[in-house]
């Protein structure tokens, strides 16, 4: 059961909200702010006076089933209108623990995805790149645009890393689940034997961080210059152009070389930089995130998976809803990739109310 001083703070709000919109001094700055709370808590303010209203209206109805002297047509009437307010009552507690729970900010941002080749090889270079193609088609399916920051390719057409840039409407929110480690098992070209080979790669989604989310002193930057390098360490340019920047506080470490300018390097470079730390100042305010990114990224061993793509089987599984979706050459392509965010999406929804029944009945 939700608190009631918890149901009454919406209302409360809302009206002082209220108030403050149809005010001649409010400030223009905070104007469209406060209409964006005001429209928010607009949406769930029936929700939360019908479950206001949920003890007198039953004492009502019972009082008129309790009274002889009310015929039976009436009766039947308030047993009909009793049981839709207890089925209501079911349906609104839901509605407003959704609403209660905590939300992410950085669900609405545009999203930084790393990924990474891990434990196997050749094989796990050309499965990173089977998976960035993979976020290609899905973001031309929804109309998302992507923007390679970083790309560092292998033998075969396989990828080493690469690192982009997604951006569309809540981005974040869709791909937050992503991150993890990612196995592959699966028959090599180069394999004459015929055996299946398990690959690793790692997955890391990032929320792209502003300026105005997190500043960045010139004071705390280390700012190397060096010699763009191809594979096998060939220059492919003459000038220094390719950039590090170490941040010296937190010691995280950018590289950037893919483009022929040093300050277009510099520019991609301290994008990823100020996501990197705006996820590290995420993860010192919610221990609870800190616990759940480190456990998703791992160190791209193939033992620490989230998700495992069976190429013989034609399958795909997520370890952490026990979800499989026999349609692996569909998933690749992008067309059932929606179904397995929402799963994943409903499972953690699952998980947070169950922790907000848990803090409400401590606080009870």
């Amino acid at each position: 059961m939700i608190p009631l001083d918890k149901v009454k703070e919406i209302v409360t709000k809302h009206s002082v909200l209220e108030k403050k919109l149809s005010s001649k001094t409010i400030d223009k700055k905070n104007f469209a702010k406060i209409s964006k709370e005001y429209s928010n808590l607009g949406s769930i303010l029936t929700v939360a006076k019908q479950y206001l209203s949920f003890d007198k209206t039953k004492e009502d109805l019972e009082r008129i089933l309790s009274d002889d002297d009310n015929d039976q047509e009436i009766k039947d009437l308030a047993n009909l209108e009793l049981d839709q307010l207890c089925e209501n009552r079911s349906i609104n507690e839901k509605k407003l623990k959704l609403f209660l729970l905590p939300k992410d900010e950085a669900d609405t941002k545009n999203a930084i995805i790393e990924i990474r080749a891990g434990t196997g090889g050749l094989e796990a270079s050309l499965f990173a790149a089977d998976l960035f193609k993979m976020y290609e088609k899905v973001s031309n399916k929804k109309k998302w645009f992507i923007e390679i920051i970083s790309i560092s390719k292998s033998d075969a057409g396989g990828l080493k890393e690469v690192i982009a840039t997604i951006k569309g409407e809540n981005i974040y929110s869709s791909l937050k689940f992503e991150s993890g480690v990612h196995r592959v098992q699966r028959i090599p070209d180069t394999e004459t034997q015929g055996r299946v080979h398990t690959s690793a790669a790692t997955v890391a989604v990032l929320p792209e961080a502003e300026e105005v989310d997190l500043k960045i002193e010139d004071k705390d930057l280390r700012i190397d210059v060096f010699r763009s390098s191809g594979p096998g360490g060939q220059s492919v340019n003459t000038t220094d152009s390719a950039v590090r920047i170490t941040h010296i506080p937190s010691g995280i470490v950018v590289s950037q070389q893919d483009e022929k300018s040093q300050i277009r390097n510099k520019e991609k470079g301290l994008k990823i930089l100020r996501s990197r730390l705006y996820e590290l100042e995420r993860k010192k305010i919610d221990e609870a995130r800190s616990k759940d990114r480190k456990k998703k990224i791992g160190t791209g061993d193939r033992s620490e998976r989230i998700r495992t793509y069976n190429f013989p089987q034609g399958r795909v599984t997520d370890h952490r809803i026990n979800l499989t979706l026999h349609k692996l050459d569909e998933f690749m392509e992008g067309e059932i990739f929606d179904k397995m965010i929402e799963n994943l999406s409903l499972h953690a929804q699952e998980e947070d109310l169950k922790n907000l029944k848990d803090e409400f009945s401590r606080n009870s």
